[in-house]
């Protein structure tokens, strides 16, 4: 991902201002239209957003109000549901952010009392839900390390203006220990991995013995019995068919 050094230095210099105006509203346990109001600036100072032009609270959902929206080109691109600096967020406040966002056909929202970012995509199939893209505490950032600016910067206006969101969302659906794990056990690795051994050893392996070890020895049994990875074996399947559809056709396309 490629991020703007004075993108970055403006997340580090202007974040260590909001780190002191957070902790303090936190020991005041500020209500929620105070913490409305730091994040609207944290907005426009840390992201980058003209916050009289791009963040709006008056964005309308069926005759109700969402609590701050981002409006770019136009076109919405994220509701961000509040909640008061000392509030813990919960499953209910995600509920109504995903009802605000499944309205207006959003992809992503945003969770916050101001201290803790919760960033959710939107699935519609094959049931409407809401899964976890990251979480991070602004009090408790590292800059020194690379995810902590990507996560940042999915959320600035640069990031926003270039889909930087959908990069980092691609790259955590692969870059995960079921996805790794999943791939591990396709017969094509293991294949691999036989032919590894038999290179270094006079006792032949097959693919079998290799597979059992994998499973039973190597790969965690919580990862296996994990919904996340069969998962991942599906979506492994479903690229494999594709692939060998697509070969399929052409292979009987007609030459001109």
């Amino acid at each position: 991902m490629n991020i703007p050094k004075k993108v970055s230095d403006r997340f580090s210099s202007e974040l260590q201002k909001y780190k002191r105006i957070l902790k303090k509203g936190k020991d005041k346990d500020l209500n929620e239209s105070d913490t409305v109001s730091i994040i609207t600036d944290m907005l426009q100072d840390v992201f980058g957003y003209d916050k009289y032009d791009e963040v709006t609270s008056e964005y309308a959902i069926k005759s109700t109000f969402c609590d701050l929206a981002i409006v770019l080109n136009n076109k919405l691109r994220l509701l961000i549901e509040v909640k008061a600096i000392g509030k813990t967020l919960s499953e209910n406040h995600l509920n109504q952010a995903l009802a605000y966002g499944a309205k207006e056909g959003l992809t992503w929202i945003i969770l916050t009392n101001g201290v803790i970012w919760e960033i959710y995509r939107i699935t519609m199939k094959p049931a409407l839900d809401a899964s976890l893209l990251y979480k991070m505490d602004l009090l408790d950032l590292d800059f020194r390390n690379k995810d902590t600016i990507e996560n940042l910067f999915v959320v600035s206006k640069e990031g926003q203006s270039k889909n930087a969101i959908d990069e980092l969302s691609e790259k955590v659906d692969i870059m995960n220990r079921h996805m790794i794990s999943a791939a591990i056990t396709e017969e094509s690795v293991i294949n691999a991995i036989r032919l590894q051994l038999n290179k270094i050893s006079s006792i032949k392996a097959n693919n079998e013995d290799v597979l059992d070890i994998v499973l039973n020895d190597i790969i965690k049994r919580d990862i296996l019995d994990d919904d996340a990875f069969k998962k991942a074996k599906a979506k492994i399947k479903r690229v494999k068919n594709k692939a060998a559809k697509e070969k399929a056709v052409k292979g009987t396309a007609q030459p001109l």
